[in-house]
């Protein structure tokens, strides 16, 4: 393909988008392949000679499309959304045409300067304190990973990284059963080790971590001559929107001088609202924020907003500069490389800058009230079925249920029937997790173009599919 011919085949695909995201609503949420369908319709060769964009096109639309699920769709209720709003889609289109490697100020001066700038523009949405500064990750898990090795080397006194954890005394870190699978990888690349990542027991209606247990935790491992390194707080849990007591928690990291780290992945996006920032209290006093505006804000994959509160820390613990990657001749620049774990950067910033300013804050923070506002109304009307449980209450839009008619014993077989019969049906999509051992059906709303009609919809799926299985 010749750069002659893009025009013709930009649009057009320009059109084929426009109209996907306009009618993705009639189509089943869930792929409905099977296993080795798109596999064994590529062919196991590739071509020799070129082949015409027009045939790529068709096979992109007849082998592709149909082993796709449906992220996009606005009754996509399972796991969290990856949101792609219409001008985060023009945006990521410009940033591939352009295509800038973006590692440091001088590969690309704008990519550098508009990430600072929507960094700040984020930490004033969520009110956080003039002295945070921020980096976009491509993931809370890289984030999570920078915030773990930061914690290392602090204890360590920055020997880590030179000298290895060999003959080191034990470094332990922090956290509830409830935060995300990322914290224990990030504990596995960092050599710390997943019998160093100590569990804290949970208590309250928010599933938290108990601060009483946790202080306990750390004396009990000074107590053994172990090292204490840090505490990985969680806000909005992917399994229940768990949420620990941030206030209480970090006090107690504050008097030990372990590093602290929030995962507000999913849940940080709605602290653009005021009214829901009641669930973090004393977060400015955290050394590291994580959340995604992938998840929630309409920017789509992949945008994580990283906050430190002294970003020398992190820069200490990340940045190496052999010659060829320095910038002589100028002073005061940021090379956001030396904050994050890869070294290549994407211009992620660009659509942050697009969506911020198509929506305004105003309007993002309408479509997150919406999303809870509906998915709270879908748990009462839920709650008032005599054949259904409650399990977990509304955080933000996300809560659980059992479907438990009178009589039926293994309620953990009937659930999983009951997913799965939801998803095969193809109107939404759902997911299951465990609480307290219990298996159980998540809910929650959060996708972009979600609709009240569509959430209300989930309750008649939901009913219907359920009673027709007993």
């Amino acid at each position: 393909m010749k750069w002659d011919e893009f025009s013709d085949w930009g649009k057009r695909i320009a059109e084929w988008t426009q109209d996907y995201h306009l009618t993705v609503g009639d189509k089943p949420v869930r792929a409905r392949t099977e296993p080795g369908d798109i596999l064994n319709a590529l062919p196991a060769r590739p071509p020799e000679a070129a082949q015409p964009i027009e045939d790529v096109f068709r096979d992109f639309e007849q082998i592709v499309m149909p082993g796709i699920t449906h992220w996009q769709h606005p009754r996509f209720f399972a796991y969290f959304n990856s949101n792609a709003s219409a001008p985060s889609v023009l945006a990521e289109f410009l940033a591939s045409a352009i295509a800038p490697q973006c590692m440091l100020w001088q590969t690309s001066p704008a990519a550098t300067e508009m990430e600072t700038r929507m960094m700040d523009w984020l930490r004033h949405a969520l009110d956080l304190p003039e002295g945070f500064a921020g980096v976009i990750q491509d993931s809370a898990s890289s984030a999570t990973l920078a915030a773990v090795l930061t914690m290392r080397e602090k204890a360590l006194k920055w020997r880590g990284n030179q000298q290895g954890l060999f003959g080191q005394k034990p470094l332990r870190v922090y956290c509830s059963a409830e935060v995300h699978t990322s914290v224990d990888r990030a504990i596995w690349v960092a050599g710390i080790g997943q019998d160093n990542l100590v569990r804290i027991p949970i208590k309250g209606g928010w599933r938290g971590m108990d601060p009483e247990a946790l202080e306990a935790a750390i004396q009990a491992d000074l107590d053994s001559g172990l090292h204490p390194a840090g505490v990985v707080l969680c806000v909005g849990g992917t399994g229940t929107g768990a949420t620990d007591p941030v206030d209480d928690c970090l006090k107690i990291a504050r008097k030990y001088g372990l590093y602290s780290h929030v995962d507000a992945a999913w849940a940080g996006s709605a602290m653009i609202c005021p009214e829901y920032r009641h669930y973090w209290p004393g977060v400015d006093q955290a050394d590291s924020i994580v959340f995604n505006p992938h998840k929630w804000l309409g920017v789509q994959f992949d945008c994580c907003a990283h906050f430190l509160k002294d970003p020398d820390d992190l820069v200490q613990t990340l940045a190496i500069s052999p010659e060829y990657l320095k910038t002589h001749g100028k002073d005061g620049i940021i090379n956001y490389s030396e904050w994050s774990v890869p070294l290549g950067r994407r211009f992620r910033a660009l659509k942050l800058w697009f969506v911020i300013r198509a929506y305004g804050l105003e309007g993002l923070r309408a479509r997150l009230r919406n999303h809870v506002n509906w998915s709270v109304a879908l748990h009462d009307r839920l709650a008032s079925e005599a054949d259904f449980q409650i399990v977990t209450q509304p955080m933000w839009s996300l809560w659980t249920f059992r479907y438990a008619p009178a009589g039926h014993m293994d309620l953990d077989e009937l659930n999983l029937r009951l997913v799965n019969a939801i998803n095969d049906d193809g109107r939404i999509y759902l997911t299951q997790t465990r609480v307290d051992g219990d298996l159980v059906i998540r809910f929650q709303a959060g996708q972009f173009e979600t609709t009240e009609e569509d959430v209300r919809m989930a309750f008649d799926v939901i009913t219907e599919i359920a009673r027709s299985l007993t």
